[in-house]
């Protein structure tokens, strides 16, 4: 990624100036207090989640086989609701001397039970699972093994919430039939790393192909309820949600585009009231979040965004500035990798999640305020 935001997108921008936001309800504290966190399983050197992906990620290459493997087998057998497919595609690169190399999207995804095909609206969470092909034997903890292990995480976390939501809707015979048709995936794209310099031929592979192929899908007719118009999948996505060179201490997240900030500002205010009640790790000199006051967009960086973004797709971008001192350094490895930071990213990500989908509809708070989790089926 670089720090450069096309003068092409800025008619996109003006546009979803206009574009109304969604209001939701925030958590409880009591709520706040029962979110998990990750604990060991995104530890560096034996974490199930994340010292899976803590290796050579380069695309067509026997580690990122491994990395889509492992993907796949943690959603198949952890959260067995949730749909997975992929989308692939083929490109010739820099250094494939003419040879087509392939690129693997995948695809997760959780939708109420009762929508047909492109009816639900989805907060789409997103990372890159490749890695750069130099120097050799890069790794790319933060750029973005951990941002992917992040959002394996918060899937599960929020897994049962979203299936008592469902249930509970299903029951009171209210699946289609109000304004909460919602949904969510994520994406774990590919090729987002340039094979040589960075360019727009040379860059986001994946994100190119899967904007393209959605921009041009038509969904089907009946997808077009009296709530929502989706004519394609690019326009149920809600909110894109882009963390990339996120685990490294003492990150500072900018707002970057007007349209969302609203979106930036609940993501600062949870965070601001995790700390307020001590349930971060973390304890930076300023806030991971700190561009709350900010009236006007902060510019932007060339990253898997960009294809989304020029189609209209709203665009919440979760990326420090400036990078990571390790940033495409063979030191962006486990090593260097800051837990405390890590596991507080889960917290704010998830908590932030949770409050988009409205999770206060199945939380019990209790009535003498000492908190305590719902048990969910």
């Amino acid at each position: 990624m670089l720090f450069t935001l096309p003068s092409t997108l800025l008619p996109t921008l003006l546009l979803l100036l206009s574009t109304p936001t969604t209001a939701y309800k925030p958590l409880s504290d009591t709520f706040l207090r029962a979110i998990s966190s990750p604990e060991t399983a995104l530890d560096a050197q034996n974490g199930t989640l994340l010292a899976p992906l803590l290796i050579p990620r380069v695309p067509g290459t026997p580690g990122q086989t491994l990395a889509q493997q492992h993907l796949v087998s943690y959603f198949k057998t952890e959260l067995p609701a949730w749909n997975i497919s992929w989308q692939n595609s083929t490109s010739t690169t820099p250094t494939s001397r003419g040879a087509e190399l392939p690129f693997a999207n995948l695809v997760v995804k959780r939708e109420p039970p009762w929508v047909s095909k492109g009816q639900a609206n989805l907060l789409t969470l997103v990372a890159h699972y490749d890695s750069k092909l130099q120097p050799s034997g890069f790794i790319g903890a933060t750029d973005s093994a951990a941002p992917c292990a992040m959002l394996m995480h918060i899937a599960k976390l929020v897994d049962p919430y979203i299936q008592r939501m469902y249930d509970e809707m299903s029951a009171l015979q209210e699946g289609g039939t109000v304004d909460m048709d919602m949904g969510i995936q994520i994406l774990f794209l590919d090729g987002e790393e340039a094979f040589e310099n960075w360019s727009d031929t040379d860059s986001l592979y994946g994100s190119r192909s899967l904007a393209q192929e959605w921009a041009s899908t038509s969904n089907p007719p009946s997808a077009a309820s009296k709530f929502y118009h989706n004519r394609t999948p690019l326009s149920q996505i809600s909110l894109f949600m882009l963390l990339d060179l996120l685990g490294s201490a003492s990150p500072t997240v900018p707002s970057y585009f007007p349209t969302t900030h609203w979106a930036y500002r609940h993501l600062s205010t949870i965070e601001s009231r995790l700390r307020d009640l001590k349930l971060l790790e973390s304890q930076p000199s300023s806030p991971f979040l700190p561009d709350v006051n900010r009236t006007m967009g902060g510019g932007g960086i060339s990253d898997d965004h960009l294809p989304f973004m020029s189609q209209g797709v709203e665009i919440l971008h979760v990326i420090p500035s400036p990078f990571p001192r390790v940033w495409h350094t063979m030191e962006d490895d486990g090593a260097h990798l800051d837990g405390e930071t890590v596991r507080d990213w889960c917290k704010i990500v998830g908590a932030f999640v949770l409050e988009w989908l409205d999770m206060m509809e199945v939380w019990d708070e209790p009535s003498d305020g000492a908190g305590r989790r719902r048990w969910l089926a």
